[in-house]
């Protein structure tokens, strides 16, 4: 690839300054810049970066989550996405965005299976919709965390393959 075929990717960390793992967006910043990716700016203190890369989306996943554990020692989960396609992603946002107490989200998923079984989930107050690789979903502010998805997302098993978004940060890292 030459430097005109470079693509802008937004990275979203999966469980970063949200649980256990702190990690200063500055560090997360010079640790991708080391392992060679370019124009890195982050977004908020949740994990959410920005990169060029001259490479396709899954090597770039392999690269960033290979540099995070490298520097910082922790089981790293990275989705990776072109800036436009996460443009698309909000563009198709299927609710209201902005409802007195309640949460917009997207819920960014690599494994289709996974995709299959959240989209059959929902309960009480909730909306959700299955989107292209995104769940998206509207939640009672007070129940988000004991929402059926909330919960679920908890689980370790979908810590590699999943990541939620609020739809207002969303729209910040696509502001840059």
């Amino acid at each position: 690839m030459t430097a005109e075929t470079a693509e802008n990717y937004a990275l979203f960390l999966r469980g970063v300054n949200v649980g256990g793992v702190r990690i200063k967006m500055a560090d997360v910043a010079a640790a991708l810049t080391a392992a060679g990716f370019t124009a890195v700016r982050t977004v908020l203190a949740s994990g959410n970066v920005i990169v060029e890369a001259e490479a396709p989306g899954q090597s770039v996943r392999e690269r960033a989550e290979a540099a995070l554990r490298d520097r910082f020692g922790y089981e790293a989960w990275v989705l990776v996405y072109p800036l436009a396609t996460v443009a698309a992603i909000v563009a198709a946002y299927p609710f209201e965005p902005e409802v007195d107490g309640y949460h917009s989200y997207v819920t960014f998923v690599a494994d289709p299976a996974v995709l299959e079984e959240l989209a059959s989930l929902g309960g009480a107050g909730e909306q959700i919709e299955r989107g292209d690789g995104v769940l998206y979903w509207q939640a009672p502010k007070s129940a988000t965390l004991d929402s059926a998805i909330g919960k679920t997302m908890g689980k370790a098993r979908y810590k590699s393959s999943t990541t939620t978004r609020n739809l207002r940060t969303l729209t910040k890292v696509l502001a840059g």
